[in-house]
């Protein structure tokens, strides 16, 4: 059984900076795909980074955020900077290990003056 537990997250000011982790635990076999995903309220789940065969972002968060991983610790990260209100949501990941798909909680991120 795996599972993806996130931290990192909380309320932040505008221009601040936050870094989530994902660490995967379980029966970790071949991790293709790490990613960062995001969903505001009233609004659908949308991509925000993704590490696997090529690094992307999404236009919104280019220049601002980065996404990381540590292998050997099964591990993602995101370093946000430059928050915006509009990065308020919940942050999730999502792992592909030997071809099955899995999701983390979600952890709250809060950018508010």
């Amino acid at each position: 059984q795996v599972q993806l537990v996130e931290s990192g997250g909380g309320l932040v000011q505008p221009g601040g900076s936050l870094r989530l982790s994902c660490a995967a635990s379980g029966s970790i076999g071949s991790i293709l795909v790490m990613a960062w995903y995001r969903q505001a309220p009233g609004k659908q789940r949308e991509s925000v980074a993704s590490s696997g065969a090529s690094t992307n972002y999404a236009d919104s968060v280019k220049g601002r955020f980065t996404i990381s991983r540590d292998n050997a610790k099964n591990t993602v990260y995101l370093q946000m900077n430059s928050l915006k209100p509009e990065d308020t949501a919940v942050y999730y990941c999502r792992m592909i290990i030997t071809g099955r798909q899995y999701w983390g909680q979600g952890t709250q991120v809060t950018v508010s003056s």
